[in-house]
């Protein structure tokens, strides 16, 4: 195996150095429970709150507004379900149909259970119509789920515009913004949303590990019922992680601006050499808006899958899609809903950039790059299908 040349911050993030070190001591010595009233306990707690304090100022909250829980996934379910059960008598979601898999598996087993659920379009740029969202709202309407940042383009969906329609209606709004933390700028207390999701693996801390925001001023009503996170969310808390989310959110909050502008003339400069070097490449999802780090490209004439596993042979990590659907057989759900075709859509790779990706990575995946597609595509029988090549 060849020196690790990782481009897939999207599916997840190494740890920070800074982060480990502030987790270590409560993985040692630091075992207390927060909810045990001697001493051990209470620096539980105090590390607790000082976590929690990180995570909000990274989005804009007031810390009694966030919970922690166990990942993205979890807050995602927890705020649709809260919502569903704060109004009973509701029995419409409205969502769009690139979300990630934790809003749509859990829409598509509501609709068995006799729930409607609207699956808004997109454009051939990924980008969502405010319009359309305004016209799918009803009386009935409980929730509106969406995605800030698409985990698979990077597209950036109009966020304002989605919280003045769904506050003008007087619909909750629950936006997935784990994908968007720490890689734009966000104002919760601004915006005026409901729910927002977060996950700390997606920002150099560990895996496991979760946050929900909920606004003061909105009702909840929990998944896990318990007396821990001031009745939120039962369950004794992951000090050790949540101090490590904690930490990673202040270095998040820190840097933005900076990795942000750094990653993105990167991206942009790797994006550019391909498009102009390599025939028969083209970007999925518009330029802007779009996440710094993040490019979904189409090598025409190539299977994903096999370009995946020669990458590999050369270190190098990249994905076809989403992390959580890895191993399907299926084409991304994200590109067919933009128009991609399914054999266009299974020839698409996305790559993600994170703050440790340097100059000297880019290069190196300039060079391997064009020649696993010129390899593959040498491969491939004159107007025949795209063809395995061995690893």
């Amino acid at each position: 195996m060849s020196e690790l040349l990782y481009l897939d911050h999207n599916a997840t993030t190494p740890i920070d150095p800074e982060v480990r070190a502030a987790m270590l001591p409560w993985l040692e010595n630091e075992f207390g429970n927060p909810s045990s009233v001697y001493a051990l306990g209470r620096r539980a707690a105090a590390a607790l709150s000082k976590a929690r304090e990180q995570v909000a100022s990274l989005v804009g909250a007031q810390p009694s507004e966030i919970i922690f829980n166990s990942c993205g996934t979890e807050a995602t379910n927890t705020a649709i379900l809260s919502a569903l059960a704060i109004d009973p008598d509701k029995r419409h979601i409205i969502t769009s149909a690139v979300e990630h898999s934790a809003t749509i598996k859990l829409c598509e087993y509501l609709a068995t259970r006799g729930y409607e659920i609207t699956w808004l379009p997109v454009d051939k740029d990924g980008i969502l119509d405010p319009e359309k969202l305004e016209s799918a709202i009803t009386a009935d309407t409980a929730v509106v789920s969406l995605l800030w940042a698409n985990n698979e383009t990077g597209v950036l969906f109009p966020i304002e515009e989605i919280v003045s329609i769904t506050t003008r209606r007087k619909v909750p709004l629950h936006l997935d913004a784990v994908q968007a933390a720490g890689k734009v700028p966000i104002n919760l207390e601004e915006l005026g949303v409901q729910y927002a999701s977060l996950s700390a693996h997606k920002l150099y801390a560990p895996k496991g590990v979760g946050a929900l925001y909920v606004n003061r001023r909105a009702r909840y009503t929990p998944l896990f019922r318990g007396s821990q996170e001031e009745s939120k969310r039962g369950g004794t808390q992951n000090v050790a992680s949540i101090v490590a989310f904690g930490k990673a959110a202040e270095l998040a909050q820190a840097h933005l601006l900076v990795v942000a502008e750094r990653i993105g003339k990167l991206r942009d400069h790797f994006e550019q050499t391909l498009l102009s070097t390599v025939e028969g490449v083209r970007r999925n999802g518009t330029d802007e808006p779009r996440l710094p780090n993040t490019s979904n490209l189409t090598f025409a004439g190539i299977e994903a899958e096999t370009a995946l596993l020669l990458f590999d042979k050369e270190g190098l990590c990249c994905s076809a899609g989403s992390a959580c659907s890895s191993g399907s057989i299926n084409p991304s759900h994200v590109l067919t809903a933009m128009g991609v075709s399914r054999d266009e859509a299974r020839a698409s790779l996305r790559f993600s950039f994170g703050r440790t990706t340097s100059d000297a990575d880019i290069d190196r995946a300039l060079e391997i790059i064009p020649r696993i597609i010129a390899k593959l595509r040498a491969a491939q029988p004159a107007g025949g299908s795209p063809v395995h090549v061995s690893a």
